[in-house]
């Protein structure tokens, strides 16, 4: 029988996952705030061993969460949609590209996954801008040149902005908000969301049998922890992208 702080976090983390459930939408998108947050982080199933390291599907009421449909043109002025992913394995991101924080570490994560899958076709990345007032095509392509992003299969997006933060928040249920006091105007998680190549959101799991739903973008491998003491997760984001890969 489970005892002490190992049998709290245990039933902590099935509370969490019965929230998920019963709530949907908006417990998750309020959970993914708090993890922001720090507010979970003293049962931090991201800190957790992943014993159990399936790739499961992320499941809101029963059903698999799957990338709703999306329009929107990249750096070079294209219109590319969900669609045009379907086939590939790709990493989702929400980001801006005058970030002053988090934003840079995220690039520089995304980059790393660009060279290590840089063989393989089926790899691809999606970068939705939560600035797109500003992110033009050109600002886009602009950055792509200055963190050397050159996969063909890496797309930064621009567009409406509702269609982009409706995308973020009831989509992926990642926080994107244009907020005045935070740092550069927008408030954002710094979360990967990992895609399979018939567009279902995927992730790893805990011991416990709980997805991590997402994948901290926040701290490089080089790193490997940063000031607050959360750990990173490039490492297991590559190796679960090859397991998607192979499937």
């Amino acid at each position: 029988m489970p005892t002490g702080a190992n049998s709290k976090k245990k039933y902590t983390y099935v509370w969490v996952s019965a929230v998920i459930l019963v709530f949907g939408i908006f417990a998750v998108y309020e959970i993914t705030k708090r993890l922001k947050e720090g507010t979970v982080v003293e049962n931090d199933r991201m800190n957790m061993g992943f014993q159990q390291k399936q790739v499961g599907f992320i499941l809101n009421n029963g059903k698999k969460r799957k990338v709703p449909a999306f329009s929107f043109l990249d750096q070079d002025s294209v219109l590319v949609t969900d669609k045009d992913y379907l086939g590939k394995v790709y990493v989702v991101e929400f980001f801006f590209t005058t970030c002053p924080t988090i934003c840079p570490v995220m690039t520089k994560n995304l980059v790393s996954l660009q060279n290590t899958f840089q063989n393989d076709e089926g790899f691809g990345v999606a970068s939705f801008t939560i600035n797109p007032r500003y992110d033009t095509p050109s600002v886009l392509k602009n950055y792509a040149k200055k963190y050397n992003i050159v996969d063909k299969d890496w797309h930064l997006l621009t567009g409406d902005r509702d269609e982009i933060y409706n995308l973020a928040q009831e989509g992926f249920y990642i926080v994107a908000n244009e907020v005045e006091d935070a740092p550069g105007g927008f408030e954002h998680s710094g979360m990967f969301a990992l895609v399979d190549k018939n567009g279902y959101i995927r992730s790893r799991q805990d011991e416990h049998g709980n997805p991590l739903i997402y994948y901290r973008g926040t701290v490089t491998e080089e790193q490997g922890v940063n000031a607050e003491g959360e750990p990173q997760q490039i490492t297991i984001l590559k190796e679960d992208i090859k397991k998607l890969l192979a499937e």
